[in-house]
Formats: structure tokens, sequence, C-alpha cells
């Protein structure tokens, strides 16, 4: 854990190692306000199977810039998740190359975009050797005047990478008027001898539809418009394997729901009175 004070910064430079045929889960977590500019360097070994969290929970003022580079070894399994809930801005941007075949990556993710925030996700997949696989889901909320969120997500399938299977997807839920979400997903393939690779991107506001089931079983709107959020993020943040760190980010994003849509329904309850 990295809990910093006002005006701290700091460079660093992180070394995460998986022997072959080890498992583990590395969680990362950042608190606090800081000027942090990093490099996180992650190895799985031949047949490893590794989980690394990072979490970025900062103040209003925190500004972060990280890259994280994963290497895969040969049937190895890596799973990648980032979480991003606070700070003025913040930037990260993950690569991954493979070491050898059968290699399989799941990078995933989830970010929530208050006013005035600037979140941007950028990731590499870099595919050269055969029958390695790489999916990648990146979910975000924003609100707020001036929030802003960027994903980028470039994925390079190479002329040798035969039987590569990729798929990338992100979506965002506007909240608010103000916010502003960019999504641009990149594939490049340089052979036909794929069992497949994807891409998709969408963003907007509630599901109508969604909301319309809920209401018309007696749920009140506002309560309505929690439990869509809940799952939107809910399907990310429970496959990171600690629960008590994924009950955390729940409870932290249910107050952000509350915040911003107890807010919303204050001049409508107002007008009522």
């Amino acid at each position: 854990m990295l809990t910093a004070s006002d005006e701290a910064r700091i460079n660093r430079h992180v070394l995460i190692e998986a022997g072959h045929h080890s498992k583990a889960i590395v969680a990362l977590t950042h608190e606090g306000s800081a000027r942090l500019t990093g490099n996180v360097e992650i190895s799985a070994g031949d047949g490893a199977d590794l989980t690394v969290v990072t979490i970025q929970e900062w103040d209003d003022e925190a500004v972060q810039l990280d890259q994280h580079d994963i290497l895969v070894g040969r049937d190895a399994r890596v799973r990648h998740i980032a979480i991003t809930l606070g700070g003025k801005v913040v930037r990260l941007s993950t690569n991954v190359r493979y070491a050898g075949p059968g290699g399989s990556v799941e990078c995933l993710g989830v970010y929530f975009t208050d006013a005035g925030q600037h979140q941007e996700h950028r990731l590499f997949v870099d595919h050269e050797p055969v029958h390695c696989t790489s999916n990648v889901e990146y979910r975000g909320a924003l609100q707020g005047d001036g929030a802003h969120s960027v994903w980028v997500g470039d994925v390079l399938i190479r002329a040798a990478a035969h039987a590569t299977d990729t798929y990338e997807l992100n979506r965002n839920l506007v909240l608010t008027d103000g916010a502003r979400a960019d999504s641009v997903p990149n594939l490049e393939i340089e052979t036909g001898e794929i069992v497949g690779a994807g891409h998709a991107s969408a963003t907007g506001r509630f599901d109508d539809e969604q909301l319309f089931y809920l209401q018309a079983r007696g749920i009140p709107e506002h309560e309505a418009r929690r439990l869509v959020v809940h799952g939107f993020f809910a399907g990310i943040i429970n496959r990171i394997g600690l629960p008590g760190t994924q009950a955390h980010l729940m409870a932290r994003i249910e107050k952000e729901l509350a915040d911003s849509i107890d807010s919303a329904f204050e001049p409508a309850a107002a007008a009522t009175r």
C-alpha cells in the first residue's frame, strides 16, 4: 500500500515475479495525495497463475502516471485488474507481451470519474507467439462537470501469431451532463490464421428498459438507478478474488452513487414540498 502526504513527489519501480507454476494475487493500493510516476514490471513464469490488482483511491489533488509492463510465460495465465476511483489526473498504461505459446491474459478495469477529474487507461497487447489469448474489458462511469475519461485499447496480432484469440470491450455510463468519455479500440491483424478477434465500445446514459423493469416492480427511480450501476460494476469487481477488497470497493462505489443520485433528485423532491 502506498499512502502519501500532501505535496509528496514519488518515483518508484516495482518488480513482481511469479515463478514457474506458481499462483499468487498481488494488490497495489494508492491513497492520500501525491505526484507519483512509476513503472511496474510484471513477469509470470511458465505455467504460472498470477493476478495483479492496482487500486487508485487518491484524494482529489493527486496525480499518478504509471506504466505496467507484463511478460507472460509459456502456458501462463495473468489477470491485470485496474480500479481507479480517485485523483485529479490518473494515467495508467499497460503493455502486454508473450514469452511463449499458450499464454493467456485478462485485463479488466473499473473507473469512476468525478467532476474535474481526468482518468486515462491505455493498453497495448502484442501477440507474437502462437496459441495465445487475450481478453480486455473496462467499464467506467462519469459524473459532474468536466469529468473526462480516456480509454485506448490497442491489440496487434503479428504475422507469426497463428491461432490467436482476442477481444476487447469498453463501456461507459454517463450519469450527468458535462461529462465526457473518449473510447478508442484498435485492432491490427497481420495474419488470417486466427481463432477470433474483435472489439466493441459503447457510451451512453442509463438503460431505459432496465429502469422501467425495476420501477414496474415498485422500486423507486433513484434506487433503480443505484441498482443498475451496481450491477454494471459488480461483474468486474467480483472477479478480483479478494472478498474484503471487493466489499470495500463496492461500498466506495455505492457512496459515489449515493452522492450523485441523491443530489440529482434533491431539486425534484424540493419542488414537491
